[in-house]
């Protein structure tokens, strides 16, 4: 984080929060919580929520403004489906959100595997809730239907910046257009599924820019939106060049309503699973009243 931006985290160490920890690590599951530095971490693990990232914790590409691990992975490990699976029952989960790393070094970009761990979740637990943050798959509409044929409720993938920044805030094999037209298939392919989208602010985006990727999103039919502040982990990272007060957020989240939003969580900790299980419920509310 950079000198000078202070947020107050609430640090809370309870049972849920051990007994998390202790069987992820045991049965070898990566969380985004752990390894994206999440800050929501001690809130959400005290809830019994948590984040479950599969494919490993090294990631194929190269955002620069990412903290997970880069370089080349291990292979697939068979069992994790399973593992996943039995972890979401054990800990009695009513809502998991499953995310993973790029992996563009396997041919489908891990998407069967992912959609194994999904149907998987379902088969031990068959009345959980699942949201998937899922990678871009390369924008590949095979794969994307792979994960959408699962069952899941939410399918989530974050545009991340705005389009002027996208390539100097992604990695090159992300686009900005790529990313809409995965959710607009989504969307497409189930109407009834809810689509999720994030934008961390403070690259150096303009307010009406941040607009206008919230138009681009409600046009391919999102439902929810979140926005947070980025906050760089490690001067490795880019640096953050505007600190978001919270009457801007609130104003982002006013507009943000008015485009259409079923559900805004806007916020300068947000991160995309924030809060997951209220947003599901409150924006499949007002979608279907």
């Amino acid at each position: 984080m950079d000198a000078g931006i202070k947020y107050r985290i609430r640090v809370r160490i309870d049972d849920k929060y051990i007994r998390i920890n202790r069987l992820t690590a045991d049965l070898g599951i990566a969380t985004v919580c752990e390894s994206a530095l999440c800050p929501n971490i001690y809130e959400c693990w005290n809830s019994g929520t948590a984040t479950f990232m599969i494919m490993g914790d090294i990631c194929t590409r190269g955002c620069r403004f990412c903290y997970v691990k880069k370089g080349i992975p291990e292979p697939l490990d068979p069992d994790e489906p399973k593992k996943v699976a039995l972890a979401v029952k054990n800990l009695e989960l009513d809502y998991v959100t499953i995310t993973s790393v790029d992996r563009d070094d396997l041919p489908d970009g891990g998407a069967e595997h992912f959609a194994k761990t999904i149907i998987e979740v379902k088969k031990y637990s068959p009345n959980v809730i699942v949201e998937a943050l899922v990678p871009d798959f390369q924008g590949v509409k095979e794969y994307v239907k792979l994960i959408v044929n699962t069952g899941l409720e939410v399918f989530a993938h974050n545009i991340e910046t705005v389009k002027r920044l996208t390539p100097i805030v992604r990695d090159r094999r992300a686009g900005y257009e790529q990313s809409l037209n995965v959710l607009k298939y989504a969307k497409e392919l189930n109407p009834k599924l809810i689509t999720k989208s994030s934008i961390l602010l403070g690259f150096g985006e303009e307010r009406e820019e941040i607009i206008e990727a919230m138009k681009d999103l409600r046009e391919v039919g999102v439902d929810i939106l979140v926005l947070s502040q980025y906050l760089r982990p490690s001067i490795k990272q880019l640096p953050v060049h505007k600190i978001y007060s919270i009457n801007e957020f609130r104003d982002l989240e006013k507009i943000a309503y008015g485009l259409g939003f079923a559900y805004v969580i806007a916020h300068p900790l947000a991160r995309t699973s924030y809060k997951a299980r209220e947003a599901y419920f409150e924006a499949r509310k007002r979608i279907h009243t």
